[in-house]
Parts: structure tokens; C-alpha cells; sequence
């Protein structure tokens, strides 16, 4: 029998490896990085890195007059393309002290709830797959492409619709809006029901999520999570609720809160967060006011007074928050974003030490980060 050389006889001290994760990884969602070091499967520290689709979007801001920064708020959060608008045109109206009619707000929530069932339906799928289910996404994307071609209707864009304007919008909605935003959501319900009965309680799928990456709500709240994320570690805050704006305040609706704070609570709270949104979307048509949705600046170039505002919306992804400096001219002085995504990154290594390696993909996965807003 042949002796095997002391020399490569196997360490039975634990080493420690270093491992990449990404940035061209299917997994981390994205042009992000992770890099582990681990001791067998087992993470032992991480160090997350960003930077590698740096846009500058706020940078940009600032050599654009005002309605063209719409566009660059489209390209943050592109997978929140309304909601991201929305909080900008209320910033600069904000500023401005302009009112805008109901029907414009009515429309933009519409949109806005529209949009974050599209996101959630999409992160739906991305989470089953990341546990290693097809299925679902089938149904999921399904539903999204629904609402993207309602959306294609109003916008003339499936995606990047620069549609919302300081004062309004950019032209009144299709005649047969209400009909076929009623007919999207009997389909987009149908579809949210099938993918959640087949995933949500799935025995594989509890085993790959429960008690994986708990997070107290001290620690929610100390590392700045918000939206579902913080939520699922049982806060109640949701910007809609704690500050309504636009037109919130009129409809009925709850806010789900998680119990345990792990990554399957931040899987479900989505699901149903899709419900309560279809509510508010069916209030809200119910209560379409009519009148004009066109900004009563026209078409003239707009020069907010000097000042300051910061105005704050609930993103899918969470606390969307515009600062907006204004010196007076046809162009923000200066922009700055309070995005979800990136604040919620900020847990990422806690989370991560002392789980295992294939937990990796779904801790991160559950936290749905675009990175599109993470690297403005």
C-alpha cells in the first residue's frame, strides 16, 4: 500500500478560503460583488462591493433642466420606474408650491401600486428561482408582462415611461383605462394566487428561507432597513401609512408586518403586499375623478425659487427620499437620493456571517436590490 507523504496529508486546522461571489454572478441580481472567505461551506466573513455600474445619475441631475431629470429617475430603480417618478415631480412641486389635480394624483397612485405589483411580481420569481423552482416565475412573469403592456398603452414605453409631469402628467390616459386596468387585475391576481400556492408553503421552499438571516427589529431599525424588510422584522412603518401623501389617505388598505424577521418573512410580506396593492388599485378606480391632468406650467421652462426640500415615498424596495436644492436657475443646484436598495445593503454582512454558502443566494436575493439605484 502506497503512503501518502506527510507533506499534503490534509490540515486539520480550518482554513480559511476566499471566495468570489459575482459581479457577473446570475445570483447577485445585478453588477454586484461578493467577496467570502470561508471555512468549507461556511461563510466566515464578507465584504460586499459596488461601484461597477456607476451611472452618476445624481451628478447628471445637474446638467439637466427640470422635467429632464425625469428620465435619469426612470433609470435608478428600473424595475419602480412610476414610483421613482413620483417622487421626484413631488419634490420640485413641493418647491414650487403647485397644486395638482386630482384626477393627476388619482392616475399616478394607480400607476404607482401597478408598478409595485409588477416589481414584487417579479421578485416573486427571482426568489423561486433562487431556491431552485421554475414554475412560478412562469406565472409571475406572466402577470408582470400584463401590467408592462398596460403600461406600454398609457406611456408609449414598456419601461423608462417619463411620463409624469411637475404639475401633472404627460397627456390624459386611454379611453378604455379603467376597463382594462380592471381586466389586468382579475388576470394579475389569478396569476399572484397560483405562483403563492405553489411556492409560498412549499416544503423545500420553507426549508431554504425560515429561520435563514434573522433580523430583529433593533437591528432593522439600527442598519436604516425600510419597506418590506423592515417590516418583516415586525415594524409597522410604511410611508403611505406614517405620512400619507398624494391621495393615501383616502383608501383602505393594511400593512403587512412579519413575525420571525428571516428571509422567508421578506419573501411573503411581498406576496402580500401584492394583494393590498390590487385594493388600493380598485379604490382608487372606483373614485377616478374626471378634469384635465395637464400641468398647469405648460410647456415653459421652469425655474423653482431658490430653497430646499427633501419629500419621501414608499418604493418597493422601501424609503425612496428626494433632497432637492434649488439656486433659482432652469437646473437643480444640487440632487441627492435616499435609496432603498443601497440602505438595506447595509445589513448584507450581518446577515451573512455564520451562514452557508448556498444561503448566500437567497439572503441576498430576499433583500431585492436594483442596482441601478445603488450605484446612482
Amino acid at each position: 500500500m502506497t503512503q501518502i507523504p506527510e507533506n499534503i496529508m490534509p490540515n486539520s486546522e480550518p482554513v480559511e478560503m476566499l471566495l468570489n461571489m459575482g459581479p457577473q454572478h446570475p445570483s447577485t441580481h445585478g453588477v454586484f460583488r461578493m467577496v467570502l472567505w470561508v471555512d468549507g461551506e461556511k461563510i466566515v466573513d464578507v465584504v460586499p462591493h459596488i461601484g461597477y455600474l456607476h451611472r452618476g445619475s445624481e451628478k447628471l441631475c445637474e446638467g439637466e433642466q427640470y422635467n429632464q431629470v425625469i428620465t435619469l429617475f426612470d433609470r435608478m430603480d428600473y424595475i419602480a420606474n412610476f414610483n421613482n417618478e413620483h417622487v421626484y415631480v413631488r419634490a420640485v412641486e413641493k418647491l414650487m408650491g403647485l397644486e395638482v389635480s386630482e384626477r393627476s394624483e388619482y392616475i399616478r397612485v394607480i400607476l404607482c401600486e401597478l408598478n409595485r405589483i409588477a416589481s414584487h411580481m417579479l421578485f416573486i420569481a427571482t426568489m423561486g428561482l433562487d431556491a431552485g423552482a421554475m414554475t412560478p416565475s412562469m406565472f409571475c412573469f406572466r402577470g408582470r408582462e400584463r401590467i408592462q403592456g398596460l403600461f406600454e398603452s398609457v406611456s408609449g414605453a414598456r419601461m423608462m415611461h417619463n411620463y409624469f409631469r411637475i404639475g401633472g402628467l404627460k397627456e390624459d390616459v386611454p379611453d378604455d383605462f379603467v376597463h382594462q386596468v380592471r381586466e389586468v387585475l382579475d388576470l394579475v391576481k389569478k396569476d399572484t394566487e397560483e405562483s403563492d400556492k405553489l411556492l409560498s408553503f412549499n416544503e423545500i421552499f420553507l426549508a431554504r428561507l425560515k429561520n435563514i438571516a434573522v433580523m430583529s427589529a433593533e437591528d432593522a431599525i439600527d442598519f436604516g432597513l425600510t419597506g418590506p424588510c423592515l417590516r418583516a422584522s415586525g415594524v409597522d412603518y410604511d410611508v403611505r401609512k406614517a405620512a400619507p401623501y398624494s391621495v393615501y389617505d383616502r383608501f383602505d388598505f393594511d400593512v403587512p408586518i412579519g413575525l420571525d424577521g428571516d428571509c422567508w418573512d421578506r419573501y411573503y410580506l411581498r406576496v402580500q403586499e401584492v394583494y393590498q396593492s390590487i385594493r388600493i388599485v380598485e379604490q382608487a378606480l372606483e373614485q377616478l375623478p374626471s378634469g384635465d391632468v395637464a400641468s398647469s406650467l405648460g410647456r415653459r421652462l421652469l425655474r423653482p425659487p431658490a430653497g430646499e426640500v427633501y419629500v419621501r415615498g414608499e418604493n418597493p424596495r422601501g424609503e425612496l427620499g428626494v433632497y432637492l436644492n434649488s439656486d433659482g436657475t432652469d437646473r437643480p443646484y444640487r440632487i441627492k437620493v435616499r435609496p432603498p436598495s443601497f440602505c438595506n445593503l447595509s445589513s448584507l454582512k450581518h446577515m451573512l456571517k455564520d451562514s452557508w454558502i448556498a444561503d448566500s443566494v437567497v439572503i441576498l436575493g430576499a433583500l431585492d436590490i436594483v442596482l441601478g439605484e445603488v450605484d446612482r
